[in-house]
């Protein structure tokens, strides 16, 4: 896969409570396309970052029905991504690439 795939299944970080928590644990959350699989995700973090993949464990997340100018809408399902660094392996998404 060339670096612009990996950009297309990773879309971006997840910069939130539960990710700084999961991060002690030496896993990082990341929001990935809908159509990405657990291997297109572990090349991706390999490719880009330059660390070992340990595991990877997917979750979609159902779009919620929000009032939009008082008329109901819905919000899109996002499919994230924990990725569980192998030992030894640090990865920090704040600072960027």
């Amino acid at each position: 896969m060339s670096k612009e795939q990996f950009y297309d299944v990773i879309k971006s970080p997840v910069i939130s409570e539960k990710g700084t928590l999961v991060s002690e644990a030496n896993q990082v959350v990341f929001n990935v396309a809908a159509s990405a699989t657990k291997p297109e995700i572990k090349k991706a973090v390999e490719g880009l970052f330059g660390v070992k993949v340990k595991a990877v464990n997917t979750l979609v997340r159902k779009g919620k029905t929000r009032r939009f100018r008082g008329r109901p809408g819905q919000l899109s399902d996002v499919k994230k991504a924990y990725v569980t660094l192998a030992e030894g392996q640090r990865l920090d998404v704040t600072t960027g690439l």
